[in-house]
């Protein structure tokens, strides 16, 4: 499922300890967090002497909340470190505000901090064998530091597991030379303590981002969705959130909970939505202007989906987002306060308004038998988005996303739930010349599918592995099967399996299908903030 450039991050991880805190009264978040450094940490660590580096092997790094989050967890587990739960909160808040990320240097990394499973990273190749082999690109990816505290890392590496070394893709080389002299000075160069976008950004006007926000998304099983997500500030960095809105198909959406703000721009918020606990992981842009992230089960965070928010009265989506030529079909604009008459763009008629609410409008509209295909633009009174809504003749090629997926087995009496893999049928129409798969062809977004597997290949299906390794429902949700040794299969082996997961849309009289590679594995032992 791998090629040489590539290695799976898979971010199936536990609940994060800065979200699980996340109601602790406003009193405690005042704490000092360098005061608990410097009462906590300090027998250990030392005063440098310089005030822009103040302590040994702390004020040499950056690091994203879960980054902080992660080193205090092993200073408590490894070193007998005793922080109460304000107390973590507050060094993480401090480290994370003052030595933390730039927008711009988590960008490239983000999925890892959204917990968005089934991501395929692209590694330079002198980290693929040297760092990738453990760890995803986006460990190290979302930490700065200086070259010294590069080499301090492979040291630490070395105390804390000394067969490192020892290891296939290590042994064969003179491993811990290599990591010392070549991979930490490149670290170094690539992930620089002293870059200047950190410096830039700290001297920034960091956005406001009280309000109310027009909200799109998608949460598997239930659809796409529109909201208005309202927040207030009760306090530095900490915010009140409700969100309420509608799913595509008309039920309710209502929750909320409340907020925290890193670095100025990290938004973590946890609520309950219809009774189930969700968690937020966005970015707010420089400007204030807009959120993006994910949201996600807090007990399966492979549940999830990406959201997009903007601020005040905006068109933030369509579902669906494409019409066939001489087709009729209803339309829901996603958006907050949209008022006016709604435009579709050139040839397509709105035929009635069939609802409004404050998080969207609802119409009836026809594409025209002769209307162009592309990209048309949309507009509700004085409210226009850019590219909205695909008009097209018919789909040509269908694509399963996630490419390439991992589930794996579990629950069974087990202490270890299974992890589920979810799956979205997105089409394509052919561009001006003619061909699918080249580069103008037209996207239009995720359509209804039937959902269906097929073994991987001969080993598969000689192994049974569709019988045994799980199911998919119809809303593309492919649950594996139980862990544990199964009677019924050859050599009493357990449920794993490698499968295809197949995308049959319907286009009229023809259907157009795609596929994608599922492995079922076994369990995974370990959970960490960042993988």
């Amino acid at each position: 499922m791998n090629n040489n450039k590539s290695k799976h991050a898979l971010l199936s991880v536990s609940a994060l300890a800065l979200m699980g805190t996340m109601l602790t009264p406003a009193a405690s978040w005042a704490m000092d967090g360098e005061k608990v450094i410097q009462e906590k940490c300090l027998s250990c660590h030392t005063r440098t002497g310089n005030p822009e580096t103040p302590y040994s092997r702390i004020s040499q790094q950056r690091k994203t909340p879960e980054g902080w989050q992660m080193t205090l967890q092993r200073m408590q587990h490894r070193n007998g470190l005793v922080l109460s739960s304000e107390e973590t909160q507050a060094v993480i808040r401090y480290l994370s505000d003052t030595q933390g990320l730039a927008p711009s240097e988590a960008a490239p990394f983000r999925y890892v901090l959204e917990q968005k499973p089934n991501v395929v990273e692209d590694v330079d190749p002198a980290y693929k064998e040297m760092c990738a082999r453990c760890h995803s690109n986006a460990r190290f990816g979302l930490q700065r530091r200086t070259e010294d505290e590069w080499k301090e890392l492979v040291n630490t590496h070395m105390a804390i597991h000394p067969t490192t070394e020892l290891h296939a893709l290590a042994r064969d080389r003179r491993w811990y030379d290599i990591a010392l002299n070549e991979t930490a000075p490149k670290l170094a160069m690539d992930y620089a303590f002293n870059d200047a976008a950190w410096k830039q950004w700290q001297k920034m006007a960091k956005p406001k981002l009280e309000g109310s926000w027009s909200v799109a998304g998608y949460m598997p099983a239930k659809g796409d969705y529109s909201a208005i997500l309202k927040v207030v500030k009760t306090s530095d960095n900490k915010y009140s959130v409700n969100l309420d809105g509608h799913y595509a198909d008309g039920s309710l959406l209502s929750g909320n909970g409340a907020a925290q703000v890193f670095s100025g721009y990290e938004w973590r918020a946890s609520l309950t939505i219809d009774g189930v606990s969700m968690r937020q992981v966005m970015a707010a842009s420089t400007d204030g202007t807009s959120l993006t992230g994910r949201m996600y089960q807090s007990a399966h965070d492979e549940i999830g989906g990406d959201l997009r928010a903007v601020n005040g009265s905006a068109i933030v989506g369509l579902s669906p987002s494409a019409l066939k030529q001489g087709e009729t079909s209803e339309v829901t604009i996603f958006g907050g306060y949209l008022k006016g008459s709604v435009n579709l763009g050139a040839g397509v008629k709105v035929l009635k308004v069939l609802s409004r609410d404050a998080d969207r409008v609802v119409v009836a509209a026809k594409a025209s038998a002769s209307a162009t295909v592309g990209m048309r633009d949309v507009a509700v009174g004085a409210t226009k988005a850019k590219a909205q809504l695909a008009v097209y003749d018919k789909v040509a090629t269908v694509q399963v996303s996630p490419p390439q997926s991992l589930a794996r087995i579990g629950g069974n009496g087990g202490k270890i739930p299974k992890v589920q893999s979810t799956y979205r049928a997105l089409a394509f129409s052919a561009g001006k010349d003619g061909q699918p798969g080249t580069d103008d062809d037209l996207r239009l977004g995720y359509m209804p599918a039937t959902w269906s597997l097929k073994p991987q290949n001969e080993v598969a299906e000689e192994d049974r592995d569709v019988e045994f390794a799980g199911t998919i429902d119809s809303n593309g949700v492919f649950t594996p099967g139980d862990t544990g040794p199964n009677p019924q299969r050859k050599m009493s082996t357990n449920n794993v399996g490698m499968l295809k997961v197949v995308a049959s849309v319907k286009d009229g009289d023809s259907t157009v299908e795609g596929e994608s590679d599922l492995l079922v594995a076994v369990p995974s032992y370990i959970k960490r903030a960042i993988q």
